[in-house]
């Protein structure tokens, strides 16, 4: 049985951004469009009405691209359970409040049982830092937290 992944909305936007000059972000383009070409297919892959929410934000060209990325996978939604998660996450100081939005996507996948939560947003979900405290406070309420990673780190052969 194939694992499950949800994937947040940073993955998106480097999957259909136009090629960049700056290095680092031509790295995460090339690894990005390498994991969907080529990974993808590995895995049951979701995304959530958040994730619609924020690929629709931005230059219409660039959403209408995230969006039709988007439009095939199937969709989790936001219930009460994910609520209460998402306001533990920042309660427990998992995350700040300014990352609601990040909190909310940890606890979508966390609910859902997610096994992966793929991400490019290292400032407050695939990062060294917050992922223990993202854990334990999943942990103290009963769940088990996905594993929270970028696409350089979700490969197989």
């Amino acid at each position: 049985m194939k694992a499950s992944v949800y994937i947040e909305t940073s993955f998106f936007s480097y999957l259909t951004a136009r090629p960049s000059n700056d290095l680092r972000a031509m790295a995460n383009q090339s690894v990005t469009s390498e994991w969907w070409e080529t990974q993808r297919f590995n895995y049951n892959v979701f995304a959530s009405d958040l994730v619609i929410s924020e690929a629709a934000k931005g230059h219409p060209e660039a959403a209408q691209r995230r969006l039709a990325v988007i439009a095939d996978l199937s969709l989790l939604q936001i219930s009460s359970e994910v609520r209460f998660l998402a306001e533990a996450l920042i309660e427990n100081h998992a995350l700040p409040p300014k990352a609601e939005a990040d909190a909310y996507h940890i606890a979508i996948a966390v609910v859902n049982g997610i096994e992966y939560l793929l991400t490019w947003n290292c400032t407050h979900i695939a990062n060294a830092h917050t992922r223990p405290k993202i854990e334990a406070s999943c942990r103290l309420l009963g769940y088990e937290p996905p594993v929270i990673c970028t696409p350089f780190e979700l490969t197989e052969d």
